[in-house]
């Protein structure tokens, strides 16, 4: 199987870290009696060889011999390889690729298919369980291949099998669509009696993708019947445990994956197809929400993270359901609850009875002492925070009466609003004996800056002042602690008058636009600040980030920053998308210009999903005179799909950003009399 091997001139060869000359040895690797030998050498293929989804020219190389592994027998682990030959000619959208690796690789797999034809009948479950795929994407005529997959359907006996099978077919359906009648004939027979309940799952699946016209009317109570038939099948077999495999790149993702793998593939393949039928897909997380079985549970409520990552469901009843399995003693359900619900922010307020239980009850789950670093607010009470209960409250007292205070707590308060006021002298308190010179001071600063700002505690601003002054040259986060302590002292307007001397001190610094803001806030007197934004916008030579930051401070200013509008003519007509953008609603603001951008706002609206708080910010401020964007925002609001979400979501902020985009949204229609 390694013929030729060593007449490769691997060290000629690339792949993703720069020589391939150790690729001979993850070949062999793959080939070794020692499974920690094996699962290195796979780690190796896909972090260096494969990196990223990369063909590099010893990718190419590598095809011949993995081939050869894959039909030995004697070899182990080679549903690995399998499933590595298919990732590397399963190329489309690849970034790394160069398009003449991505030809070469397909051809050679195309070459080699046969291959997948011996792999599907074999005695490998692992093995037959990889085939499919690799047969739909590599081997043909299409006939040919739909006629291997009705065969091994018909003849196959293990149940993980048959559901990629069963996938294998959806694939067929997307890539044969001459032939795709008869896949989808084959998948809608899949999908009733007297098939199991998973493999009826799976058709149901593909067939909610390629033919939703075949699915059963009844669909979100058929599912929830077959889940819980299967769910009963597996408890009288019991499930799969955890493998604890080793320190690899592969043996980490595999302990990542749910304990129950088949059943989050089966529900979320179903609910990715479903896609914009968002409300069958709630009703169905409510019946997965529901099961007896946890491990359905725990699989629904990381797939109501990607519901609600993706689109603006009404979701008080999942959410809910959610909330009570905080009271789970699976570790893994009650922390994916809890995942969940910190991200969630106001719409986990269904769930704030549950979390407030927990954290009275459970004084352990306050604070997160994690294995490194430095203690963190613990997730329960993080979620209860962020919808804003104020129940919240004297929890939170308590932790800062405790011996072990989180320094992130701070960023809870803000979204408690007033009846966060209580804890206000325990954070100013806190925030006056910050050490000045530590490495960790802007890690204990800032959020107790953002807590006593939200709270707008102008008894802090002694305590802020300390900071501004006392912050040593050699800290090296000193501008980050000076920026954040402006931004305090501005966001205690007229209380912060005794700070000005400091502020104006500042305006020839890298810390200008934020203390001209803050100067702006606390006097009202433009005469000082405008020139100083203006020079900021002006210099081509400063980041552009602070000329955007001069520019939306311009924009606070109103008319008053009209010896501006030249400058912020300019940058609105060139430049970064959303810079352009900042300048434009500056401009609009200040002179009340909106014709001259109005086309331009409205095409960046529609082709960066990032700028829409912006300009939404911009029309609210403006009332009436915002009147020509209002119908973006109805539109907006009547959107059912989040403004920056894909399928994949946007980072853990994307729900809570898009809530405050709605919420800027409804605040400007209302103020006009169209709520």
């Amino acid at each position: 199987m390694f013929r030729g091997i060593d007449e490769v001139d691997w060290a000629s060869l690339r792949h993703g870290y720069g020589s391939a000359e150790d690729v001979p040895g993850l070949l062999r690797g793959l080939a070794s009696a020692d499974p920690a030998e094996r699962e290195s050498a796979l780690d190796g293929m896909y972090g260096a060889v494969h990196h990223q989804g990369g063909v590099y020219d010893a990718t190419l190389a590598c095809v011949p011999f993995l081939l050869a592994l894959a039909v030995r027998e004697e070899v182990r682990d080679r549903a690995g390889v399998v499933e590595l030959l298919v990732s590397i000619g399963d190329i489309a959208g690849d970034r790394d690729a160069s398009e003449e690796n991505a030809g070469r690789a397909v051809a050679a797999l195309h070459a080699g298919a046969d291959v997948f034809v011996r792999l599907a009948g074999d005695a490998d479950a692992g093995v037959r369980r990889a085939a499919p795929g690799a047969l739909v994407r590599f081997l043909g005529p299409a006939d040919r291949v739909l006629a291997l997959l009705r065969e091994r359907i018909t003849v196959e006996r293990d149940d993980r099998v048959l559901l990629a099978l069963a996938a294998s077919l959806g694939l067929f359906v997307e890539r044969h669509q001459g032939h795709a009648m008869e896949a989808v004939d084959l998948l809608a027979e899949l999908s009733g009696p007297p098939y199991g309940p998973g493999l009826r799952l799976a058709a149901l699946g593909q067939l909610a993708g390629c033919a939703p016209e075949l699915l059963p009317a009844n669909l979100v109570p058929a599912v929830v019947r077959l889940l819980r038939d299967r769910s009963g099948e597996h408890t009288r077999t019991g499930h799969a445990g955890d493998c604890p495999g080793t320190d690899t790149l592969a043996g980490r993702l595999r302990r990542l994956r749910p304990s129950d793998e088949e059943g989050s593939q089966l529900m979320r393949t179903l609910h990715s197809a479903l896609g914009i039928r968002v409300t069958d897909r709630v009703a169905l997380l409510c019946g997965q929400l529901t099961s007896p079985d946890p491990l359905d549970r725990c699989n629904a409520v990381w797939m109501s993270a990607g519901l609600f990552r993706e689109w603006r469901a009404s979701g008080a009843e999942p959410v809910a359901l959610i909330g009570a399995q905080l009271g789970a003693e699976e570790g893994r359900l009650h922390d994916a609850a809890v995942a969940v619900l910190v991200e969630l922010f106001e719409l986990a307020v269904p769930a704030a009875d549950h979390l407030h239980a927990l954290v009275t009850c459970r004084p352990e789950f306050r604070v997160r002492h994690g294995e490194r670093g430095a203690p963190t607010l613990g997730g329960p009470l993080k979620a209860l925070a962020g919808t804003g209960d104020p129940r919240a409250t004297p929890v939170l007292s308590e932790v800062l009466a405790g011996p072990v205070v989180p320094d992130d707590l701070g960023y809870a308060i803000p979204h408690l609003g007033t009846a966060a006021l209580p804890l206000a002298p325990a954070l100013r308190r806190r925030l006056a004996r910050v050490p000045l010179d530590g490495p960790g001071t802007y890690e204990r600063a800032a959020p107790l800056l953002s807590a006593l700002t939200a709270l707008g505690d102008a008894e802090s601003i002694p305590a802020v002042l300390r900071l501004l002054r006392g912050v040593p040259d050699g800290l090296r986060p000193r501008d980050a602690v000076m920026r954040a302590a402006v931004r305090a002292l501005g966001g205690f307007g007229g209380a912060a008058y005794e700070a000005i001397p400091d502020l104006r001190g500042l305006l020839e610094t890298d810390r200008a636009v934020a203390a001209a803001e803050a100067l702006w806030s606390i006097t009202g007197e433009p005469d000082a600040v405008v020139p100083v934004l203006l020079r900021e916008l002006t210099d081509t030579g400063s980041d552009r980030r602070r000329r955007a930051a001069a520019a939306d401070a311009l924009a606070r200013l109103g008319p008053a920053a009209r010896p501006a509008l030249p400058g912020l003519r300019r940058m609105a007509g060139s430049g970064a998308v959303r810079e352009r953008v900042t300048a434009a609603c500056a401009v609009w603001r200040i002179a009340g210009e909106p014709e001259r951008f109005l086309p331009f706002l409205r095409s960046a609206w529609a082709e960066d999903p990032r700028t829409r708080t912006t300009v939404a910010g911009c029309v609210a401020a403006l009332g009436p005179a915002g009147a020509p964007l209002h119908d973006l925002l109805r539109a907006e609001l009547a959107s059912p799909r989040r403004h920056r979400a894909d399928a994949r979501g946007y980072g853990s902020s994307g729900i809570h950003e898009d809530e405050g985009l709605l919420r800027v949204c409804r605040e400007a229609l209302a103020g006009v009399g169209h709520g």
